[in-house]
């Protein structure tokens, strides 16, 4: 079967297109998977969702036969739980200093600023967006110094959790789609 009546089999059924389709879900899978991984360090590309997404992907292409429903659940709650710890990890580290959502918004778009400096555009763009965040309300600066670096703190706690979270989710997916 070619042409027209493959492509519309495939996107009703794609385990009867052949090949080619099982190829290009698996290279959407890891497409989505790498994404992912960089939108750990980057705050506005939902990092571990896209890599569930790309576990489920994955899982489903293969007909669940290596990984189940039971074990994508598990993955699904995951990444639940890896949301709410990220969000959880920036809130608290600008409250704990007394911060406000201008200093943990400042700390985001100072993160996104600093992608296009590297590695100390990474390192530092967070706590100066967060440094701006507080003085621009009018904080002096060694408040705003102080609040910087929770917030900072706070984000890169989120970061590190989110890359355990994710380093995990991959790890328990790769060896539940092994040993199965």
């Amino acid at each position: 079967m070619n042409g027209p009546l493959q492509r519309a089999v495939f996107i009703v059924d794609p385990y009867n297109a052949g090949m080619d389709a099982s190829f290009c879900l698996y290279a959407l899978s890891i497409a989505l998977i790498s994404v992912g991984l960089a939108g750990i360090l980057l705050p506005l590309i939902p990092g571990l969702p896209l890599i569930f997404a790309g576990l489920l992907l994955a899982a489903w292409t293969d007909h669940f036969e290596h990984v189940g429903a039971a074990m994508l659940a598990f993955l699904g709650v995951l990444t639940l739980v890896s949301m709410l710890l990220d969000f959880w990890a920036t809130a608290h580290g600008a409250k704990r200093a007394g911060g406000s959502g201008r200093a943990v918004l400042g700390a985001s778009l100072g993160l996104l600023a600093g992608v296009f400096f590297g590695l100390p555009g990474l390192l530092l763009g967070p706590f100066l967006g967060a440094l701006i965040g507080e003085i621009s309300l009018g904080n002096s600066w060694q408040q705003a110094t102080a609040i910087g670096a929770a917030t900072w703190l706070g984000l890169l706690l989120g970061m590190a959790l989110k890359l355990a979270l994710a380093i995990a989710m991959l790890a328990i997916f790769v060896i539940d789609w092994v040993w199965s």
